[in-house]
């Protein structure tokens, strides 16, 4: 098994970046799922009643 390349300070800072956009892109998506079945369910929750 190799041991990662040394990178210089820029490529570790455009890594940080493009972590924390992954990042927050995978919670957005996470909030939008749970919003959207939060809504589903309470709609049909009314519509049994």
């Amino acid at each position: 098994m190799s041991d990662a390349p040394d990178l210089s300070p820029e490529a570790k800072k455009k890594r940080g970046h493009r972590n924390l956009a992954i990042a927050l892109g995978l919670i957005g998506f996470v909030a939008i799922v749970y919003l959207v079945t939060i809504l589903k369910i309470s709609g049909n929750i009314g519509a049994a009643g």
